[in-house]
């Protein structure tokens, strides 16, 4: 008895005839809409183009016709717009350079160790009963002191070689006010928080912190009385234990960081170097000590 014809998946074709036209949803039979038919045809296309069925169909089941309601396919563009770039300062930067974390870490080496120096910052700090004196030293480093200083002994001098050496003193001091003026308003640095400004006689730019100006003017002062005054040898290590003690004393007021009076002892060193070599003298000046004179 001949074996019913099977067709090439080997079902019979009167199964899959029936089956398919006993499913409505099957495209012979024509029924279960648009998406029925798109998710069909995308399955197909899927397979001559070798792509995943389950991606096509995922695809079909999101497509606009698949819902009811939503705009033509034709109409659908991009799914969604790229998101527009962060703003520079808020984007992380995952590759830093070995100069930036260099720095990043000196910096917060220098907050603590300031904060923690800083032991003469207030009344009730551990070390609160020395800030009068700390004050007093503070002044004893002050500009307005030493330029008044200066210009009396100018004035009271009576000798060409006292002028000399008084003339290239208020030089030294004016050149140490401009520079240490211009830096603070270019660096722009604010003092530490835990600072009280009671300071004595400030001016505008007193109110940054990078270089510290007692610093500077403690190196510039010390290292022009030990060239050029005459002083025993207990002397001489009084004006650089001044020093070193006026720069110490602004981070335990809490003037300063450490790194403030660090290079501003380095700029009062070069500072003097500076007046050193445009030593003013009645060789190189004459008009000026000339007018100092008449006066």
């Amino acid at each position: 008895m001949p074996s019913p014809r099977r067709s090439i998946e080997g079902r019979p074709l009167g199964v899959s005839a029936s089956s398919s036209s006993s499913n409505p949803g099957s495209p012979a039979h024509g029924g279960g809409g648009g998406g029925s038919r798109f998710e069909f045809q995308s399955l197909l296309s899927s397979r001559a183009t070798g792509v995943d069925p389950t991606c096509a169909r995922l695809r079909a089941s999101e497509s606009p016709v698949h819902r009811r309601g939503s705009f033509p396919l034709a109409a659908a563009g991009p799914s969604q717009s790229p998101a527009p770039p962060l703003p520079e300062e808020d984007r992380m930067d995952l590759n830093p350079s070995f100069l930036g974390i260099a720095l990043r870490s000196l910096l917060a080496i220098d907050l603590w160790l300031s904060k923690k120096l800083g032991v003469c910052a207030g009344e009730s700090s551990s070390w609160g009963s020395v800030r009068p004196l700390m004050k007093l030293l503070e002044i004893s480093g002050h500009g307005i002191p030493w330029l008044l200083g200066t210009l009396y002994c100018l004035c009271r001098s009576d000798s060409w070689a006292g002028r000399e050496v008084l003339m290239n003193l208020l030089f030294a001091l004016l050149l140490d006010l401009l520079l240490v003026a211009l830096i603070k308003g270019l660096v722009r640095r604010r003092r530490p928080a835990h600072n009280q400004m009671d300071m004595f006689v400030t001016i505008s730019v007193d109110k940054y912190s990078f270089p510290s100006g007692h610093a500077t003017r403690a190196a510039l002062m010390s290292r022009f009385i030990l060239n050029h005054l005459v002083l025993a040898i207990p002397l001489r290590v009084l004006v650089v234990l001044w020093a070193f003690v006026l720069g110490l004393s602004r981070v335990m007021l809490g003037r300063h960081n450490v790194t403030d009076v660090a290079f501003g002892f380095f700029l009062g060193y070069m500072q003097y170097s500076i007046v050193d070599y445009c030593w003013l003298s009645p060789h190189n000046a004459p008009v000026l000590f000339l007018l100092w004179s008449q006066r």
